[in-house]
């Protein structure tokens, strides 16, 4: 790293900037410009204010060179790849793999796992609709929801109909929350969402649906409800709330919540850096 802030300590000075070295810049640019859309809106974000201040630090002392200072700092950053890479080993395979296995593979796998996870849902909401259980699914956008998901109890599941069906069963002690879908993974369940302030809101309508609506206002999440009292299936999005739909609407819906994995699916890279900063969070609480 001390190299790369010499080179363009070398490009200020003798202004000779060649195509390779504006190549080399954009794509460091654009690394850095995805992991600050990474760390937006998350507790995150001072810990990589930390790093940049390091980094800063690392390029004014190679820039006027202090080569006992540029050691450190370089010799800091060194070491805390290694940490990364050891604990974090599985994380990154993940990572590697799905480089390797590229968009051309994921465009024949996506299609089948789309339609065995909508069929999931398309089961265990139609059911728990026909029984009149009440039900709340929130599925994760764009929008981090962290703290809605620590409201509740972590699962981290794979998304199937029977366990659906299980945390909504009246009596047991998740079913009066939402559930979080992030991706294909069930992240928790017995969440609290923020209920919508809403004045116009239909007077007939209860706290599920109002959960639902508060919701779609704070964030991009789609919610699904099914009606305690009628079994009427509904979706919220952007503080908008659409009942009444039928089999074919909703089979609509989550599909297309599943055609964008992009961005409904978190990418192996971002869940490996919020584990590294989640961890860093979770040690300066401690302290």
């Amino acid at each position: 790293m001390s190299d790369f802030f010499t080179r363009i300590g070398s490009w200020l000075t003798s202004g000779a900037i060649n195509i390779i070295d504006i190549i080399d810049i954009f794509i460091v640019g654009t690394v850095l410009y995805q992991i600050l859309k990474l760390f937006k809106n998350t507790k995150a974000i001072h810990v990589f204010k930390g790093l940049a201040l390091l980094v800063l630090a690392l390029a004014i002392a190679s820039w006027i060179g202090l080569p006992t200072i540029t050691w450190l700092l370089s010799s800091i950053f060194t070491s805390g790849i290694i940490v990364v890479v050891i604990l974090f080993q599985p994380e990154i395979r993940l990572l590697f793999e799905n480089f390797g296995r590229g968009k051309l593979a994921d465009s024949f796998s996506h299609s089948a796992d789309t339609e065995k996870t909508v069929n999931e849902f398309m089961s265990a909401i139609n059911r728990l609709a026909k029984r009149k259980v009440g039900a709340l699914i929130v599925f994760e956008q764009k929008t981090d929801i962290k703290d809605i998901i620590a409201s509740g109890v972590t699962l981290n599941a794979e998304i199937s109909a029977g366990l659906i069906e299980n945390v909504f069963e009246p009596k047991t002690p998740l079913h009066d929350g939402a559930m979080i879908i992030t991706g294909s993974k069930i992240s928790a369940a017995g969440c609290f969402l923020p209920l919508s302030e809403n004045p116009n809101i239909e007077k007939t309508l209860g706290t599920r649906h109002r959960a639902a609506l508060g919701m779609s206002e704070h964030s991009d999440s789609i919610v699904i409800v099914v009606s305690e009292e009628t079994g009427v299936i509904s979706s919220a999005r952007n503080g908008n709330l659409n009942r009444y739909l039928d089999s074919d609407a909703l089979r609509a819906l989550l599909t297309k919540i599943y055609s964008q994995p992009e961005e409904t699916a978190k990418s192996a890279l971002t869940r490996l850096i919020e584990k590294v900063f989640s961890k860093e969070d979770e040690e300066d609480e401690k302290e």
